[in-house]
């Protein structure tokens, strides 16, 4: 059995989760549900950062202590991902005990290996990125990021030789592990420019990982989160698991923290004897009125707010089909509905309505089986194929709009052939709508990544058994599966349609 091991990004315990961090998130559970379509043994993992400076901020101005500030917010993260169907295997919090060893492991054994060692430390530190800049990286004085001013911080620390890596981590990047190319070769660009040691503990804090060879210092909040994605694995816990999912191991990341996944992660695990990951897939942002959406920017907007009008499969489709994975896009209320609108009330949601209902006015309610030779077998094989490679590739829209081509083209064929008007019980009727529900069929399994939830009406509305789910592929693709001779039942409509009226 093939194994996937695929990751989120842990999100700050500082404010509560938005549509940016529920993009990264269903996308990851979208390309996790392709893969458990597959067969294949699957591992989803997303959790909380609970470290580290702006935590330990946050919960002064909140009057609570840090671990009370991560427990509550921890918990928000958890209520949304449920809110929206993502179906994580494990959430990760690196307050827990099992990561705290790990971290100590790992960068214990960079040390023995010779790639930590003491010094001291003075530059700009941005709070909000957790990170340290050079005067050069500034604009205007300000982080290039959150666009606010840095503090200047001086403190002894222990410094990664990150210098000392520069030709493995241009091998590895070069060896086709970061998509899509323009963000391989923005990390090859870091790594062409030069590397610097960095710093990878403090003093001036204590919430954090204890560095085991010093009491005195605990690990930056960066060098401790990013080992969660090993900890999950069973690094430090589990030597056997840990070998089994780490050669898996994909991460999904926005482009904002491609400098410590792509250059930073990867040199921490070769200094360490290990492994860096198979491969990391990065996005761009999504944008409200131009600006990254962002808790201190004030554009976030909460995940429920939008669930409450367009329903969690709306939700999850409008992201997944409508933002192109790599580039920055743009939010739109009004684009969201259109799409909503026009994808999954007129084509999907049509066609099911359309087709229940005329088997239960020309076949007395009983689904006729598929023609094999049908004109829509050819392009519901095209769609297959085209979405298979695009999930492989993390790129939802482009499988999306593959299996939503074949919707459309059935359509067009139950306008041409007009079942509506066909004798009742005919052949030619059985024919057109036999090849209709086989299409219903193949939607309800292809569309389950993004459609948690409409998948499995459309499988009870055409008489069959079980969830599809349960279905794997590619063998459930083939053409040909709807044994015909089920009841079908017109329900509810799937997807009313939604409109626009002052601001609602």
């Amino acid at each position: 059995m093939s194994r996937f091991y695929i990751t989120t990004p842990i999100y700050y315990v500082n404010d509560a989760p938005h549509i940016g961090h529920a993009y990264t998130t269903v996308t990851a559970d979208a390309v996790a549900r392709w893969h458990r379509l597959l067969g294949d043994d699957t591992l989803l993992l997303t959790g909380t950062d609970e470290h580290g400076l702006k935590v330990q901020r946050a919960a002064e101005e909140n009057g609570v202590t840090p671990i009370e500030q991560a427990d509550v917010t921890s918990k928000r993260f958890r209520d949304v991902w449920d809110e929206i169907d993502v179906a994580y295997d494990q959430f990760i919090r690196t307050t827990e005990s099992r990561h705290h060893h790990a971290v100590q492991e790992l960068l214990t054994r960079a040390k023995d290996n010779g790639y930590i060692e003491k010094g001291s430390y003075a530059g700009y530190y941005c709070v909000s990125c957790e990170a340290y800049y050079t005067e050069s990286d500034l604009v205007d004085g300000n982080c290039p990021v959150h666009e606010r001013p840095v503090e200047w911080f001086e403190e002894e620390n222990y410094f990664f030789k990150l210098s000392a890596l520069e030709d493995e981590l241009t091998d590895w990047l070069n060896s086709n592990t970061v998509f899509p190319d323009g963000k391989r070769n923005e990390a090859l660009g870091i790594v062409k420019l030069g590397l610097e040691d960095v710093s990878i503990t403090r003093t001036s804090i204590d919430w954090g990982v204890q560095v085991p060879w010093d009491d005195d210092h605990v690990f930056y909040v960066w060098y401790d989160a990013l080992i969660n994605y090993a900890t999950a694995a069973g690094f430090g816990s589990d030597e056997a698991e840990f070998d089994k999912w780490w050669p898996e191991a994909h991460h999904i990341i926005g482009k904002d923290i491609l400098r410590f996944h792509c250059v930073y992660w990867p040199a921490m695990l070769i200094a360490a004897g290990l492994q860096p990951p198979k491969e990391i897939h990065v996005h761009g942002f999504l944008l409200l009125g131009g600006k990254k959406l962002s808790k201190t920017g004030l554009t976030q907007i909460a995940p429920a707010d939008l669930v409450a009008d367009f329903g969690v499969d709306g939700f999850r489709y409008h992201f997944l089909r409508d933002v192109s994975f790599g580039p920055d896009s743009e939010f739109s209320y009004e684009g969201m509905v259109a799409r909503y609108n026009s994808d999954l009330a007129n084509t999907l949601g049509n066609l099911l309505s359309r087709v229940t209902t005329v088997v239960a006015k020309k076949c007395d309610g009983i689904g006729p089986a598929p023609q094999l030779d049908s004109p829509l077998a050819a392009v519901a094989a095209e769609s297959y194929r085209t979405a298979a490679d695009a999930w492989a590739r993390v790129q939802p829209s482009v499988a999306l709009e593959a299996i939503w081509n074949l919707l459309r083209e059935t359509n067009a064929y139950l306008e041409q052939h007009e079942p509506w008007k066909l004798p009742e019980g005919s052949d030619e009727v059985k024919t057109v709508l036999g090849n209709a529900l086989e299409v219903l069929r193949l939607a309800a399994i292809l569309s389950s990544p993004a459609l948690t939830r409409a998948g499995e009406a459309i499988w009870a509305a055409i008489g069959l058994e079980g969830s599809p789910l349960d279905q794997r592929l590619p063998d459930a693709a083939a053409w040909g599966g709807y044994p015909g001779g089920l009841s079908v039942t017109k329900g509810q409509p799937l997807f009313p349609r939604l409109k626009v009226d002052n601001g609602s």
